[in-house]
């Protein structure tokens, strides 16, 4: 593995990891609703899971583990931007930064998504 790779992993798992604890804050900070209860539950676990997935990754035994560890972080972001989407609209009267975070989960997509096709189009990994 390249330094330049080993680089871009630790700024991912750092990325991630913010991510998550920036979902975290968001979840301490709703209101206490059942609604917030049940949709606060859901976006703390597929956000807080993705760096969790991503670091599975980077342990993967192969390319095609490796993408099948990306997509599956994927799916949970897709999730999240899901459940973040919903907060925005119940509570769109009160300053939750769930913007922001929509912001990076689709950002932490389109990398994702980037670097699958960079893996399936080498050819160790088809």
């Amino acid at each position: 593995m390249t330094d330049d790779i080993r680089r871009k992993r630790e700024e991912m798992i750092r990325r991630t990891k913010r991510f998550a604890l920036a979902i975290i804050r968001l979840y301490s900070s709703l209101p206490g609703t059942v609604v917030s209860h049940v949709i606060g539950r859901q976006v703390l676990r597929s956000g807080t899971s993705v760096g969790a997935h991503y670091r599975e990754a980077c342990r993967a035994k192969s390319s095609a583990d490796f993408v099948n560890k990306i997509q599956t972080a994927l799916q949970e972001l897709d999730e999240t931007t899901y459940w973040l989407d919903l907060l925005q609209e119940i509570y769109a009267d009160k300053r939750l930064q769930s913007q922001t975070l929509m912001t990076e989960a689709v950002e932490l997509i389109s990398i994702f998504v980037t670097v699958t096709k960079s893996v399936k189009a080498l050819p160790a990994a088809k």
